[in-house]
C-alpha cells in the first residue's frame, strides 16, 4: 500500500540525536537556539520560538496575545481538531466560517461578514501549503484592529506571491513539524514573528512563565536565581529535537522540489478527469504538506476502496469542526460550502519516499476509475 504521508529521515538524524544524547543536555539548550536562528534566517524571520507541537505553537501565540473568555476567534471549520482546541482551553469562542471552493482556503467574504464586537483574532489556514486570500484576511484585521495567528502547520517552505516566505512577515506565524509535515523535528513547531516584544513574551510562556530558561541560568549567567512573571507552559523544543530539524533543514530544497514535482503530475494527470476536481494552486510558490482532489460525496467511499484495492492509500483532511460533537456548542450558524466540501475532499498520497513508479500507480489507479465510471 502506498500510503498517504511518510517521513523521510536517515542515518543523519540518528547521528544528530545521539551528540545530543552524548552531550546529556537534552532539553531546551544551545541546539534548539541553533535550529531557531536556522529557520529564521531560512524564512527570514527576525523571531522564531520552537516549541513541542505545532498545537502548542497555536496555543502559545494566543496566550501570548491575551485571548481569553469573552473573545471569539474566527477559524475554518474545514481544518484539524488542532486549530480549534487552543481557542476553547484559553475560555474563548471559535466561530466557525466558510472555506472556498477552488483551493479550500478561509473564505475572507465570510470572515468580515463574522467580525462582531468581540472578535480579538483571525487564525487562518493555509490549506496544503497555500496562502490564498492571506493578504485579504490581513487587510480585513487592520480594518477591525484585530490580530491574526496563521495556522501554517502545512506551509513550511511556501512563498507569498511577492516572494517572501511563509512566516518572513505577517502577525503570528504557526508551523508544525510533526512526523509527516514537510520538514518534521520528530514532533515540534513553531511561531515566527516580527515583534520583540512579543516574542520574549512568547518565550516566557513556553518555559511556565519563567525569566530566564534553564540553558542560560546554569549555562550561561551560572546562577539558579530565576522569577516567574507571566502565565506559562511546559512547551519549549528539546536539543534532540532540533538537531533532527537542523538536519532536516538541511535536506528541504530537495524535499520542496520533489513533493512539488509530484503534484505538478497530478495536475497535468487529472486535468481531463471527468468527476475529479483538483485544487487551484500555483506550485511555483506552494511547497505543498498534501495533495486533494474532490469527487461527488455520495462516490467518495467508493473511490477510495478502489484505490484501496489498488494498493493506494488515501485519508481525509478533515471532517468539518462544526459536526463534531465537542464543538457543538460553538456553531452558530450553517455553513452549506462546508458541509458538501468536506464530503467530497480526498488525499492522495504525496511524500518524499514516492517512486517514479508509486506516482504512476496512482495516476493510474484514478484514471482507471474516471474511466470506469464514464463506461458506467
Amino acid at each position: 500500500m502506498i500510503p498517504i504521508s511518510r517521513p523521510v529521515t536517515g542515518s543523519e538524524e540518528i547521528a544528530a540525536m545521539s551528540k545530543v544524547f552524548d552531550s546529556a543536555w537534552l532539553g531546551l539548550g544551545a541546539v534548539t537556539y541553533e535550529f531557531e536562528n536556522t529557520v529564521a534566517e531560512y524564512l527570514g524571520a527576525r523571531n522564531v520560538i520552537a516549541v513541542n507541537t505545532g498545537t502548542s505553537a497555536l496555543h502559545l501565540a494566543l496566550s501570548a496575545i491575551g485571548i481569553g473568555p469573552g473573545d471569539e476567534v474566527i477559524v475554518p471549520s474545514l481544518t484539524f481538531a488542532a486549530t480549534i482546541q487552543p481557542i476553547i482551553s484559553l475560555g474563548a469562542t471559535p466561530v466557525f466560517v466558510e472555506s472556498r471552493d477552488e483551493d479550500l482556503f478561509i473564505d475572507p467574504d465570510h470572515v468580515r461578514r463574522a467580525i462582531t464586537p468581540r472578535t480579538k483574532a483571525v487564525m487562518p489556514v493555509l490549506y496544503c501549503g497555500n496562502p490564498g486570500g492571506i493578504d485579504d484576511v490581513y487587510a480585513l484585521a487592520a480594518e477591525h484592529g484585530i490580530r491574526v495567528v496563521e495556522d501554517a502547520a502545512h506551509a513550511f517552505g511556501s512563498q507569498h506571491a511577492d516572494g517572501t516566505m511563509v512566516g518572513g512577515k505577517g502577525d503570528l506565524v504557526c508551523f508544525s513539524f510533526d512526523p509527516i509535515k514537510n520538514i518534521t523535528t520528530g514532533e515540534g513547531g513553531a511561531v515566527a514573528l516580527e515583534d520583540d516584544g512579543l516574542a520574549e513574551e512568547l518565550r516566557r510562556q513556553r518555559m511556565l512563565g519563567i525569566d530566564k530558561d534553564t540553558w542560560n541560568r546554569y549555562k550561561n549567567t551560572r546562577s539558579y536565581l530565576y522569577q516567574v512573571i507571566s502565565p506559562g507552559y511546559r512547551y519549549h523544543m528539546p536539543n534532540y529535537a532540533a538537531a533532527v530539524g537542523l538536519e532536516q533543514m538541511k535536506r528541504l530544497p530537495g524535499f520542496i522540489a520533489r513533493r512539488r514535482e509530484i503534484a505538478r503530475r497530478y495536475d497535468a494527470a487529472f486535468a481531463d478527469l471527468p468527476g475529479i476536481v483538483t485544487m487551484d494552486i500555483d506550485y511555483d510558490r506552494v511547497a505543498p504538506h498534501i495533495y486533494i482532489i474532490r469527487v461527488a460525496a455520495d462516490e467518495r467511499d467508493g473511490f477510495m476502496m478502489f484505490l484501496k484495492d489498488r494498493d493506494v492509500g488515501t485519508g481525509l483532511h478533515y471532517i468539518a469542526n462544526h459536526v463534531q460533537p465537542m464543538f457543538a456548542p460553538y456553531v452558530t450558524e450553517a455553513l452549506p460550502r462546508v458541509d458538501r466540501l468536506w464530503q467530497e475532499i480526498v488525499t492522495i498520497p504525496l511524500h518524499c519516499a514516492m517512486s517514479d513508479d508509486d506516482v504512476e500507480t496512482v495516476i493510474s489507479a484514478i484514471r482507471e476509475y474516471a474511466a470506469e465510471r464514464v463506461a458506467s
